[in-house]
C-alpha cells in the first residue's frame, strides 16, 4: 500500500505515490512537506488531512477524480524539481 497512516497527532495524510499527489496537488491541494526516503530514489508526500482530501481520495480510488492532463504534467514536472532540487 502506497499510503503511510494519517499522524494522528499532526493530521497529515503522507503517500509515495507520485501519481497520486499530482492527482491531489491538481485539484488544489498544497504540498505540506516532501520527505526523502532512505533507501532508492523514494520520496513521501506531505498533505494536510481534511474530509475534502478524503473526498478526493476516494474519487481517486474510484477512478472518478479527473484531471485536465495539461495541469497534470505541469504538476507532475513541478514535483519532480522539488524532489530532486531538495535532494
Amino acid at each position: 500500500m502506497n499510503e503511510y497512516p494519517m499522524n494522528s497527532n499532526d493530521y497529515t495524510y503522507r503517500t509515495n505515490d507520485l501519481s497520486q499527489a499530482v492527482a491531489l496537488v491538481v485539484h488544489g491541494f498544497l504540498v505540506r512537506d516532501i520527505e526523502r526516503v532512505a533507501y532508492g530514489n523514494k520520496a513521501v508526500f506531505i498533505f494536510n488531512r481534511s474530509k475534502k482530501l478524503d473526498t478526493a481520495l476516494s474519487q481517486y480510488w474510484a477512478d472518478k477524480l479527473l484531471v485536465n492532463p495539461k495541469s497534470y504534467f505541469d504538476a507532475m514536472k513541478h514535483l519532480k524539481t522539488r524532489i530532486y532540487s531538495e535532494a
